[in-house]
């Protein structure tokens, strides 16, 4: 399991950083009316004077300098994915985990994954009424599992009132990032209520990621699959007073570099520019 976790770690990071382009974001296509994008940008007028863009051959581009992440300076990374719900009745819904990995002095990788799952709250009677969980029969979300991706999708559906819904992904650099609360070495998780109403399970396999919350009122996933390229955040919510919550972490850790090396960067950097 260590082996098949260092490799989805890593098939994970290289697709992550792929899909975060040159300015480090990544781009998410949203099926919640996302804002629309700015018209290419060609030539308008400010006042009398005209702004005009050329285009540029990638030949060009890659002779560019300046501050990049290369390869060699990942030495490991930290994952983190937290799936989350709270319902108006007090239930809430919980599926987080960790996956790390990192390079010791021997340039060995280890990987460490760990997951938790839960399911609490409520008071008598508030996991078996369907009203009480502020869920609506009547509201139809669908279609969301079907959207199919190459890169990284998040999609909120809502049907209701005053519901609160948010995916997000992050990727940065922290060699000090926290790792979630969880059993350790433990690549699976699952929880429910006494009647089933209410679910919550998480996995790390060689396939990829899987985290999903079920509720009356709607549902919450969050898939990595590396091999297909995919990353999917999806938000279903049918009822009222929802909050729900899909969080993807990815720290990048980096190599430290010693004082000598540094200075050996800014020399061939200096004699490249002079080319």
């Amino acid at each position: 399991m260590k082996q098949h976790l260092t490799q989805l770690g890593f098939a994970i990071c290289t697709m992550m950083c792929g899909l975060s382009g040159p300015g480090g974001s990544a781009q998410a296509a949203s099926g919640a009316g996302s804002a629309p994008a700015p018209e290419p940008l060609a030539s308008h007028d400010i006042g009398s004077a005209t702004v005009k863009v050329q285009l540029v051959d990638d030949d060009v581009l890659a002779g560019q300098t300046g501050k990049y992440a290369g390869g060699t300076m990942i030495s490991g990374f930290v994952l983190n994915v937290i799936s989350q719900w709270h319902l108006p009745n007090g239930v809430t819904a919980l599926a987080q985990g960790t996956l790390s990995a990192a390079q010791n002095a021997s340039g060995q990788t280890t990987s460490a994954v760990s997951t938790l799952a839960s399911v609490s709250g409520g008071g008598p009677g508030s996991h078996t009424n369907a009203n009480n969980a502020g869920a609506n029969p009547n509201a139809q979300v669908n279609g969301g599992q079907s959207i199919s991706v190459n890169g990284v999708s998040q999609v909120t559906q809502v049907a209701g009132d005053r519901n609160s819904g948010i995916n997000s992904a992050l990727i940065d650099f922290n060699n000090n990032a926290a790792m979630l609360a969880g059993t350790a070495n433990a690549p699976s998780a699952a929880a429910s209520n006494s009647t089933g109403s209410v679910k919550a399970g998480i996995s790390f396999g060689s396939d990829g990621i899987r985290v999903a919350l079920q509720t009356p009122a709607g549902l919450a996933t969050q898939t990595i699959a590396p091999g297909n390229g995919q990353i999917a955040q999806l938000l279903q919510i049918a009822g009222n007073s929802q909050q729900a919550v899909n969080a993807l972490q990815l720290h990048l850790q980096t190599q430290q570099m010693s004082a000598a090396m540094l200075r050996q960067l800014g020399v061939l950097q200096a004699l490249q520019n002079r080319r």
